[in-house]
């Protein structure tokens, strides 16, 4: 059994920024998300987000590419979403931001995460975290 502790904080945006995510799915979507990470052999300590980007702190083994874990989440939950329905096509923008942390972090990645939506209402944000409009 090999043992591995590697933590991401993954952040990426809804296609042109537009505000896509809905606050009536929004749950159903980062359920659908963390399923599928699991199935993927990840953990996803933490998913939130607004409107039009997605935070994610999340474990991915070694023997998982992180490109290919946000493609394979980014890709199958856009299918996802579209087949379930809605008035708009749902899309991911292209890219994504990747962090690595360490134990001692997650912690408060895990928080920024979950509080996101507050953090946007009253701006208080690390930029450095949050996508930036192309």
């Amino acid at each position: 059994m090999s043992l591995w502790q590697l933590y991401y904080h993954l952040v990426w945006a809804t296609k042109y920024r537009l505000p896509l995510i809905q606050p009536s799915w929004e749950a159903d979507l980062y359920g659908y998300m963390t399923g599928k990470a699991d199935h993927l052999g990840c953990i996803i300590h933490a998913i939130n987000g607004t409107e039009d980007h997605i935070h994610v702190v999340a474990s991915i083994p070694p023997t998982l590419a992180v490109a290919d874990f946000v493609k394979r989440l980014k890709g199958s939950s856009s299918h996802y979403r579209n087949q379930v329905g809605g008035a708009e096509r749902f899309q991911w923008q292209e890219g994504y931001g990747v962090f690595s942390l360490g134990q001692r972090q997650l912690s408060r990645a895990v928080g920024y995460v979950n509080n996101q939506k507050q953090h946007h209402a009253q701006n208080r944000l690390w930029s450095a975290l949050e996508p930036k409009a192309d």
